[in-house]
């Protein structure tokens, strides 16, 4: 419950367009501080003051617990404008918007016992369903498991953390009977410091451990429910159409636009670069070699097309869920299909700029080499892989059968 005097901050009549003007105005700060988060390995405790401060956080949590409650592109829209001037810090925000997003599903008291006693909480979490197992227990469940990536974990207090639940023991006799998200608080967890990494270093994406955590059934919520519509525990309380949108298959968009900010800032410092520098060799204008002009359009047009693929996708979700229905499998995988696809388009806009900035992209201190290296870091996640999300819409749109429970 509320501590007794406690003035709560709420964001609930803050517009859309004040929100995307609070990120812009962050973006130079952040690309100021950018190398300093990276050498450190955290989102800075100024950083994160001003996301506070701001309350970009809660773009997605509901109004009556003093959050926004916009629609869904939103969560492309604000990490986006936060990755131009730092990927680490878009992508950690992206994670944490769409957490306070995920638990407006839960059941009432576990949004009281998080929100309640602070709507500012931050919560982690661990996604891939393999690296948790679970049991029924009398109220609820006991979970076990290691999950590596969970982002902006060691800022957090709180975790989700995907649990295949199985019954039986032995050969035979083992087998699944749900998938649940399970909010464990961090006193019932380890945190592993293994976040040695090529790019996207500051987003602490650690490992955690967890061993036969008992989690109350309300805290434990069932994936079948979040696949678009209204039969999710929060529903009464959060009726707002943005709640029913198909958390498995939307619910990357937010990183994708992570992708789509990394790469217009590696565009906007090249365009800088390209204006104010002549070559060494032969005194003309970069901005008159053709291939430079080349490289800057292709670059800008695959960009442009990544944020409008993932607007629309969002968009489109929105739409459905107001009018309360549930995409069919087939429009579910094209949306996972799209989100794979303008993350490509990304990094290729990327790999073109970095091979345009010749030996100047091999120092440290060049910001597009981080850019770059951001680029293919966040590119390895398993939603962005094309291989898996071409090949799974292929079959899906070729009449195949797909067996995803928690599509």
């Amino acid at each position: 419950m509320n501590a007794p005097g406690k003035v709560l901050p709420s964001f609930a009549g803050v517009t859309y367009e004040d929100a995307l003007a609070s990120a812009r105005a962050l973006v130079p700060v952040l690309r100021e501080r950018a190398a300093r988060s990276e050498s450190e390995r955290i989102t800075l405790p100024e950083t994160l003051a001003d996301l506070h401060r701001s309350g970009l956080l809660r773009i997605l949590q509901p109004k009556r617990w003093g959050g926004m409650e916009f629609e869904f592109v939103a969560y492309v829209d604000i990490p986006c404008e936060l990755a131009r001037g730092c990927a680490s810090t878009g992508w950690n925000a992206g994670n944490l918007i769409i957490h306070h997003w995920m638990l407006a599903l839960y059941d009432e008291r576990a949004q009281d016992e998080v929100w309640g006693r602070n709507p500012d909480a931050l919560i982690a979490s661990g996604i891939a369903y393999p690296q948790g197992q679970g049991r029924a227990a009398d109220g609820g469940f006991v979970v076990s498991g290691r999950w590596n990536f969970s982002s902006a974990v060691n800022i957090s207090d709180w975790n989700m953390l995907a649990v295949t639940v199985r019954e039986g023991e032995g050969r035979g006799g083992d087998k699944v009977i749900d998938h649940r998200m399970c909010l464990l608080h961090k006193s019932e967890y380890e945190v592993v410091d293994d976040w040695q990494v090529l790019g996207m270093r500051s987003t602490g994406s650690m490992t955690v451990v967890a061993k036969d955590v008992f989690v109350p059934a309300h805290r434990a919520l069932c994936m079948y429910e979040a696949r678009g519509g209204d039969r999710f525990p929060g529903a009464r309380g959060n009726p707002h159409p943005v709640y029913r949108v198909p958390l498995s298959t939307l619910g990357s968009h937010g990183i994708g636009g992570v992708a789509v900010g990394n790469a217009q800032a590696a565009l906007e410092l090249s365009i800088e670069a390209v204006k104010s520098r002549s070559t060494s060799y032969t005194g003309l204008k970069m901005r008159d070699f053709q291939a430079v002009q080349l490289r800057i359009g292709a670059a800008g047009a695959r960009i442009d097309a990544a944020r409008q693929v993932l607007r629309n996708d969002c968009m489109e979700g929105q739409e459905l869920a107001a009018r309360n229905v549930i995409a069919d499998p087939e429009r579910k995988l094209r949306f996972k299909r799209n989100l794979a696809y303008a993350v490509s388009l990304c990094t290729e806009a990327v790999d073109m700029l970095h091979a345009m900035a010749g030996a100047n992209g091999i120092y440290d201190g060049y910001p597009i080499q981080r850019i770059f290296r951001d680029a293919h870091a966040l590119a390895g996640h398993f939603s962005f892989s094309t291989d898996a999300q071409f090949s799974t819409w292929g079959l899906a749109a070729l009449g195949g059968e797909i067996a995803n429970p928690t599509l």
